[in-house]
């Protein structure tokens, strides 16, 4: 089986993200799409507004009528180091280990997200973990994807990306490629979902249905709320 994890703060998951979902699943056959909520992201100056178990709960509400998609509590706890962080390594190499022989990993990622990917823990070690699905925006294209990868690895592939990316459609690595996932309009913000939701303007447009219910019931992300740590 193709095998995907879609990784973030999901504060809440919105619109957007379950559009870039299933443009992923389209494209490069994926059977599954695990929606991983960070318990702790290390590249976050604050943490999430809303609780773990709120994040998970909308996650689950958002794909339940989606036969690919799955909630994941892949990051429940805290990281097991000192600092108490997620690592995307660690996150990866303990999806492997559930997999079966012959599985095919991907991690689904913005372009946003994955600019930063030369500062994550183990740069390198995770991108020759599994193929790597990055959902660009206008205006971005493969050798953005290229510029942000570590120098080390950029060297390794700079003649043959220079050779023709566009044509190729991904950066093939050593035993793993990077794929540039086109096409997708969904401006939609977290940010603009939260901001909505404390101004007491209607989600139902940003957010699935029962993802805006569960946020008007609970008080998510309004003062005081219960849902905020």
């Amino acid at each position: 089986m193709n095998i995907a994890i879609f990784g973030g703060t999901f504060d809440p998951v919105h619109r957007g993200h379950l559009a870039v979902a299933r443009a992923a699943a389209r494209r490069y056959a994926l059977d599954q799409v695990h929606f991983v909520p960070s318990h702790k992201p290390p590249h976050r100056q604050r943490p999430p507004l809303a609780a773990f178990h709120d994040r998970f709960a909308m996650l689950a509400l958002a794909t339940a009528s989606e036969r690919r998609f799955f909630p994941s509590a892949l990051e429940a706890q805290p990281g097991a180091r000192s600092s108490g962080f997620n690592y995307s390594i660690d996150t990866v190499r303990r999806m492997k280990r559930q997999m079966k022989r012959g599985d095919r990993l991907f991690f689904l990622i913005g372009m946003d997200a994955f600019r930063e990917i030369a500062t994550w823990r183990k740069p390198e070690a995770l991108l020759e973990e599994c193929d790597f699905i990055v959902a660009s925006r206008p205006g971005y294209s493969l050798l953005d994807v290229l510029q942000a990868l570590p120098i080390k690895i950029q060297k390794e592939v700079a003649q043959q990306a220079l050779a023709g990316l566009s044509r190729s459609g991904k950066i093939a690595l050593r035993g793993t490629s990077i794929h540039l996932l086109e096409g997708v309009r969904a401006p939609i913000s977290a940010t603009a979902v939260r901001a909505a939701a404390r101004e007491g303007q209607p989600l139902k447009k940003l957010v699935p249905p029962d993802v805006a219910d569960y946020i008007r019931k609970t008080g998510l992300y309004q003062p005081r709320s219960p849902g905020i740590g």
